[in-house]
């Protein structure tokens, strides 16, 4: 949880803050759930985005 909260620090909430909990909640989310999960690459699965890599472990275990 720290180096997700430190990545969402650094990498995508503005220096300056939102300017309403509405937007704040809209945008984080998005990079939760959007950006975060489905496109950027985490080291621990090899340059992979967790969808990606839970996909690939699927296809190998047969799971579908």
């Amino acid at each position: 949880m720290e180096r997700l909260f430190r990545s969402l620090k650094t990498e995508w909430v503005p220096a300056t803050g939102y300017p309403s909990m509405a937007e704040a909640r809209r945008d984080i989310s998005d990079y939760l759930m959007i950006y975060y999960n489905r496109y950027r690459p985490h080291q621990h699965n090899d340059g992979l985005s967790p969808v990606q890599a839970e996909n690939r472990s699927n296809l190998l275990s047969g799971i579908s």
